[in-house]
């Protein structure tokens, strides 16, 4: 990617506040001086929750394109180059990211439109987002809620055609709030008077705070369990049906993407696309969705590149960017079905930031780690120190922990890790978590490329 867009992004990143005061009066401004492109967009669906939300809007943009719509995606953060956040639906083929040109334009009109006033770095690429939208006729936009959802930069779109909740789990409290509840309060900002939205699986303190701002703005909901369900296959693993309000979808493929979540949330993209006459897409495109969606860093197995011949020959190398309780719930589904059906020791190598409640991620993965290497995210001033880290995960339960100096360091010490843990056995499992940041750093480190 050319440095002509990362200057301009440097340059917008100086305009952001000292002090973040989550508010939609910023957007607001600079989105009447640009002459409201959000008012232009093609039907919107849009997305909040916890967990789940890159999978869900992958899912969906793929089965709608299968049926040859053209489908803009928003979603954020990105793992390695910022043009992985904007995604433009093309005539005639797939869409793709958008180019350096389309994106320096967009960011440079922002830029003279915003005359140097006060906006946070994501407000002010949000509106460039919208802009570049508004240029390109589309059939859907699928806009991801970066921080939240009642004071998201995203939630200025007055009338979207769907809304949708992912699972809600304890994050970014310093913003959101404290508890599930304040939370999941937040994530029901998105919803709007006579919109449906679509609700994925939720505890039920999350819920009761999302039926109750339902009912005080009267958006319909469509929930899970209530209203729609996923089925798994009783004779063949490859499968599961979806029941959704009127029907079921039968013998749907299981997704591609790794983990027993991702049954839930492809079903929950299912359930969101059939919300939307317009945009029922049939069996066959929904099934092209759930296999062919692709979205780095979860669950992302790395069996060839740079890194993996740090590691003793047979490990497995997996990569996942999750970061707070409910990621690891999700992650510790897929070590219990690791250990039923291909038992191997794992081994983790984490790096968090200092935001996130590190003692509640390692728990529900304390039972199915053999050990922990623990090191700094590169890069990021707010990154746990790596023995800070280790204490938080000894306090969790996990027997084994290192800490480690760096990347480099972190293999060797997995290496070692591994080497006690297996003689005579099948070579370890390492998984690297604990921060979309150090999945990037991760990804960008193995030489790939994000398309």
């Amino acid at each position: 990617m050319s440095v002509a867009s990362n200057e301009v992004l440097e340059r917008l990143q100086a305009l952001h506040p000292k002090k973040i005061d989550l508010s939609l009066e910023r957007i607001e401004r600079l989105l009447t001086a640009l002459g409201n492109p959000e008012k232009k967009l093609a039907p919107v669906i849009h997305v909040a929750g916890t967990n789940g939300k890159g999978s869900v809007t992958q899912y969906m943009r793929v089965a709608l394109e299968h049926t040859g719509k053209r489908v803009h995606t928003y979603t954020s953060p990105h793992l390695i180059h910022f043009h992985e956040r904007i995604r433009i639906g093309r005539r005639a083929s797939f869409s793709s990211l958008i180019t350096e040109a389309e994106l320096v334009a967009a960011l440079e009109d922002c830029e003279k439109a915003n005359d140097g006033a006060p906006i946070t770095f994501f407000e002010i690429t949000t509106a460039a987002a919208f802009l570049v939208f508004s240029r390109h006729e589309a059939d859907a936009v699928i806009l991801e809620v970066g921080l939240g959802g009642r004071l998201d930069a995203t939630n200025v779109i007055a009338k979207p055609r769907l809304c949708v909740i992912t699972p809600v789990s304890v994050d970014h409290v310093a913003f959101l709030g404290p508890d599930l509840p304040a939370i999941a309060a937040e994530k029901a900002g998105i919803l709007k008077a006579g919109v449906t939205a679509v609700i994925g699986p939720q505890e039920p303190e999350a819920l009761a705070v999302i039926e109750k701002c339902a009912a005080e703005v009267g958006a319909p909901l469509i929930l899970h369990g209530r209203d729609w369900s996923v089925i798994p296959s009783q004779h063949e693993s490859d499968k599961m049906s979806v029941k959704v309000p009127q029907l079921t979808y039968e013998r749907l493929p299981v997704p591609a993407l790794v983990g027993p979540h991702q049954a839930l949330n492809g079903g929950l993209a299912v359930a969101a696309i059939d919300q939307v006459p317009e945009f029922r897409v049939g069996h066959h495109a929904l099934g092209e969705g759930l296999t062919n969606a692709k979205w780095p860093a979860r669950l992302q197995r790395i069996d060839d590149g740079k890194l993996i011949k740090n590691l003793n020959q047979g490990t497995e190398l997996w990569l996942d960017g999750g970061h707070n309780p409910g990621a690891a719930v999700a992650l510790a589904g897929m070590a219990a079905e690791w250990k039923a059906k291909a038992p191997r020791p794992l081994i983790l190598i984490t790096g968090m930031l200092d935001t996130k409640d590190a003692t509640a991620f390692f728990k529900p993965l304390a039972p199915h780690v053999h050990a922990v290497v623990t090191m700094e995210v590169p890069g990021q001033d707010a990154s746990l120190p790596a023995k800070q880290l280790a204490e938080f995960a000894t306090k969790a339960g996990v027997k084994q922990v290192k800490a480690a100096k760096s990347l480099s360091d972190a293999f060797e010490q997995a290496a070692k890790f591994s080497d006690k843990l297996v003689p005579g056995g099948p070579p370890a499992r390492v998984l690297i978590c604990g921060s979309l940041y150090l999945a990037g750093h991760i990804l960008e480190a193995d030489g790939r490329e994000i398309k």
